[in-house]
């Protein structure tokens, strides 16, 4: 039996996102609990975020600016918007217009323009066994799975330790594939 997931968006980020990363847990802060809807960050959240949730979320941030700056210049300009990745972190990452989202809501697929990237193994078999997720992964080892028909990939959680600079460029070399 699958699940409704037509509900709204629940997360960080720009409306007209081209990329959204999905993860299973909130900030834990208590404005963050109750979130509802696509909440567009304001300049210096991301910050207050971080202090107040501490390396995890630095970490979670960090390696979104990473991930977005190495993915195909082809298919995406977000290194072609700032100088560098902290620059795009501070100045753009899920700001109206940033093209970019942070969802803690269940995937909605059948946009072409939208990549949707979800953090981790567990939380991606979470969503197919909740009857969220319905497309064809193929797994291709233990942390990374693509279906290219619904523009999804799973990777490691955005952590340095899990998702290394080699991952990172595996994973932009997904989206490559994806869009091939």
């Amino acid at each position: 039996m699958s699940i409704d997931n037509s509900g709204p968006l629940q997360g960080f980020g720009d409306e007209e996102f081209k990329v959204a990363v999905y993860l299973e847990k909130r900030p834990p802060m208590p404005a963050w609990q109750q979130l509802d809807h696509l909440h567009a960050m304001q300049p210096g959240q991301i910050n207050e975020i971080n202090q107040a949730c501490g390396n995890g979320w630095r970490k979670v941030f960090n390696v979104y600016g990473k991930v977005l700056f190495a993915l195909p210049s082809e298919y995406y300009d977000f290194a072609k918007r700032a100088p560098d990745w902290q620059s795009f972190r501070d100045g753009q990452l899920l700001q109206v217009h940033s093209q970019t989202a942070l969802l803690f809501s269940p995937p909605i697929l059948g946009k072409p323009e939208q990549l949707h990237i979800i953090a981790g193994r567990t939380h991606a078999k979470q969503l197919i066994n909740d009857g969220f997720l319905d497309c064809q992964l193929i797994w291709l080892d233990d942390e990374f799975a693509i279906s290219k028909s619904g523009k999804v990939i799973v990777c490691p959680y955005f952590d340095y330790r899990q998702l290394s600079n080699i991952k990172t460029a595996r994973l932009s070399q997904l989206v490559a594939d994806i869009f091939s």
